[in-house]
Formats: structure tokens, C-alpha cells, sequence
């Protein structure tokens, strides 16, 4: 028996060789389109389609997901409801639209005038969609500069502190704190991240005026050293004052601004940058709730509520950085699952940082009980971060750290 070749045959028990593609930007589609030889306008017409969506609407009224999931079966998409939803026997349903961005828009403008509530759905997925498609950040302003985001930032982690859960101890004096800062200028850090209270698990408390006795020597002593921003790891206000007063140009607030109600004035008031981090409770208590329904869903409206917020009080979102908190009230399935779902996060669009250097979670996975010797771990979770969308990475092994960033972008975003 003969079968087609590719030179009109092909051998009897001959495979077909398939093989999965994945085109997930415009340019790479169009690419494979034109090799294959797709008349220009067949390529106009099949690049919407290589775009598929998997949006999740929560906690929509029966009547309402039927009219959507039949809304999107005529647009040739589709939607998942809950067992039950057809003949209305439940009340609610989460629901996940699947589609083409072309075939969500069009949904957009079918639900216009229906029930239910659906028209202001149409008009918030509209956003969401316009704020899918939009590029990066590009810049992320501080109260000194704009930092360019058109490649991975590392974040020299730089703790003050006889308790941090790696380096604790190691640095709390200001000789030693001024060599390591500057040996990691000289490493390529972009930002150095000094803290003066440790954020590990169980951590103790510390009070606002040791915090400062810790950093604020150290800032004074690297304000005509150093030439790259310092951000300043605290949740207190009158910290972030001091230290903003006395040269950095970033808060990195753990708490997402729930912990000190003025932060978020305080940091709007210096013209800051600001990080967002997502937490459940202070140190002492984190570890004791991890348990979520839905992690991705609760860590995504914990933050958009943070980046709400700031907005409320005057910071700018080219101000903002979003922290999903890796380690912070998660364990270690939380952790993998916040890392292999971070795409997701770019829906809120402000730029995402990631902090995951020589964490528990990659020990526990590992078994290396020693945070020094999870570097390789490390740099697993800090290459897929950045093929995920972070830009910026809070790291302690900084050389490592940048080469393994910076090659996986180049992968990322070689232009195929």
C-alpha cells in the first residue's frame, strides 16, 4: 500500500510527524502563516483565531451564564458553567468564557441592553480585553527617575536585620552593610531593596524607631556611593518618610498598604514607586493561613484592591508594582501554583515583581535545608518568572540571578 509522500507518496506505517506549534504573539502566527504560503488575506482573517481566552466570570446568576454560554456557542467560542445551570436547578455559577479576542469583543457588543446585570459585564470585560492586549510597562517612575522595563530589573536583596532567614545577621552593621550593597552595584543590581525588620515567618515585631536606627546610617552612608535606586522593605509610614527624606525613591510595602492606613498618602506625598505585595496578616500569623478556595482569584482581588487604593490617594499607577507573595501566607503548593499561573496577573496592568531567592518552598522541593544552596532552584523559578511576565526580580545572588533573567528574556522575546 502506497500513501502520500512528500513527493506525492508516503510509505506504508509512515507518521505524519505532528507536532504542537506554539505561536502565542501576532509576529510568531503571522510567520508560520506566511511559511506555509497563506494568501495575505486568509492571514488577516486566521491571526484573531490563534488567540484563544479563558476568562473567568465568578458567581454569575444561572439565567444570566445561559445567555452567555449561548451567546458564545453562536459566536463559534464557548463557555464552562456548573452541572445544573441549563435547567437553572443552582442559583449561581462560576463561569469560564473561551474564545477568541475577536469573538469576546463581538459578545461585548451582543450583551448590550440584555438582563441580569450583563451590560455592565460587557463593559468591564471590554476593559480587561483592552488591558490584555495592551503592551508592558515600559516604565516604572520613582520619585528621582523613570526605570526603563525593556528587560528583567534585579532587586539586590539587602536586609539589615540579626534575623532574615538567609542572610540575617550577616550584614546588620554599617561597614558590612555598605561593602555588600556596593559588591552588588558591582554584581549589576538595578535596585537594591534594604530592610530593616525581618519578614520571615514567626518574624518578631520591631518597632518603628529600630527600623530606622538600622537603615536610615546605611542610606546616609550610600547617598553619594551608589548611583542605582534604593527601595526601602517596610509596611510603616513614618519608615517610609524617613527613609524616602533621606534618599530612597521606593517603598516596598509587604502589606499591599493594609497594615498602615497613611502609606499610601505617605508615598504619593514623596511622588514614590511602590510596591504592592499580596499578604494574609503580619509575619507571625502568615504561615498560619494558607488554606484558599480559589488562591489565583483571592490574590488577584487582594491586589487590585491595593492598586485601588493607592490610586485613591494620589499615587500614580507608573508609580505601581504588583508582588503576588510568593512565601507570604502561601505554602508550598500555593507558591507553585501563584508561580505557574503569574500570567494572569498582567490583567491588572501594572508591571509584576517576583521574590522567590532561596525560599523555603524551593527547599522543601529540593530538599536543601540551607537557603544558600538553593541557587539552581532559584534560578528555575526566577527564568520561568520572567517568561511569565515579571520584570522586575528581588534576588540575593545577583550575578547568577541577572544572567538567568536576562537569557530568559532574550528566549522570550526573540523575535522568531
Amino acid at each position: 500500500m502506497i500513501v502520500e509522500q512528500g513527493n506525492g507518496t508516503r510509505d506504508k506505517g509512515q507518521t505524519f510527524a505532528l507536532r504542537p506549534l506554539c505561536l502565542n504573539r501576532p509576529a510568531e502566527a503571522r510567520k508560520e502563516l506566511e511559511r506555509i504560503g497563506v494568501d495575505p488575506v486568509g492571514i488577516s482573517h486566521l491571526l484573531p483565531k490563534l488567540e484563544h481566552h479563558a476568562i473567568l466570570v465568578p458567581r454569575i446568576r444561572a439565567a444570566a451564564a445561559n445567555i452567555l454560554k449561548q451567546e458564545m456557542l453562536s459566536l463559534g467560542g464557548d463557555a464552562a458553567v456548573a452541572r445544573g445551570t441549563v435547567a437553572c436547578s443552582v442559583a449561581t455559577t462560576d463561569l469560564l468564557l473561551i474564545g477568541t479576542g475577536k469573538q469576546l469583543t463581538s459578545l461585548c457588543n451582543k450583551l448590550t441592553g440584555q438582563p441580569f446585570g450583563l451590560q455592565q459585564l460587557s463593559t468591564e470585560l471590554a476593559v480587561l480585553l483592552k488591558t490584555i492586549r495592551k503592551p508592558p510597562a515600559t516604565i516604572w517612575q520613582t520619585s528621582r527617575r523613570q526605570l526603563l522595563l525593556d528587560r528583567p530589573l534585579i532587586m539586590g536583596i539587602l536586609n539589615i536585620t540579626p534575623d532574615s532567614f538567609s542572610d540575617g545577621g550577616c550584614h546588620n552593621d554599617l561597614p558590612r552593610a555598605v561593602e555588600r550593597a556596593l559588591q552588588m552595584v558591582e554584581e549589576g543590581a538595578d535596585l537594591l531593596d534594604i530592610g530593616g525588620e525581618s519578614t520571615r515567618p514567626g518574624a518578631p515585631p520591631v518597632s518603628a524607631d529600630e527600623e530606622l536606627r538600622r537603615v536610615l546610617p546605611v542610606l546616609e552612608a550610600l547617598s553619594d556611593k551608589i548611583s542605582i535606586p534604593i527601595s526601602i522593605d517596610t509596611w510603616k509610614s513614618s519608615v517610609a518618610d524617613a527613609a524616602l527624606h533621606a534618599g530612597a525613591e521606593i517603598i516596598n510595602d509587604i502589606s499591599g498598604l493594609t497594615f498602615d492606613a497613611e502609606m499610601g498618602a505617605t508615598v504619593a506625598r514623596h511622588k514614590a514607586g511602590l510596591v504592592l505585595m499580596h499578604t494574609r496578616g503580619k509575619p507571625q500569623q502568615m504561615q498560619h493561613d494558607t488554606a484558599y478556595h480559589d488562591l489565583m482569584g483571592e490574590v488577584s482581588t487582594a491586589l487590585q484592591q491595593s492598586l485601588e487604593n493607592a490610586l485613591k490617594t494620589g499615587v500614580t499607577q507608573e508609580q505601581i508594582v504588583l508582588d503576588p507573595g510568593v512565601g507570604f501566607a502561601k505554602d508550598c503548593s500555593g507558591n507553585l501554583e501563584i508561580l505557574h499561573r503569574l500570567s494572569e496577573l498582567k490583567s491588572l496592568g501594572c508591571p509584576l515583581m517576583v521574590g522567590t531567592s532561596r525560599k523555603s518552598f524551593i527547599g522543601k522541593i529540593l530538599k536543601k535545608e540551607t537557603p544558600q544552596d538553593r541557587l539552581f532552584g532559584t534560578a528555575a523559578t526566577v527564568a520561568l518568572s520572567v517568561a511569565a511576565g515579571a520584570q522586575i526580580l528581588r534576588v540575593h545572588d545577583i550575578r547568577a540571578m541577572k544572567d538567568v533573567a536576562l537569557m530568559a528574556h532574550a528566549i522570550v522575546h526573540h523575535p522568531s
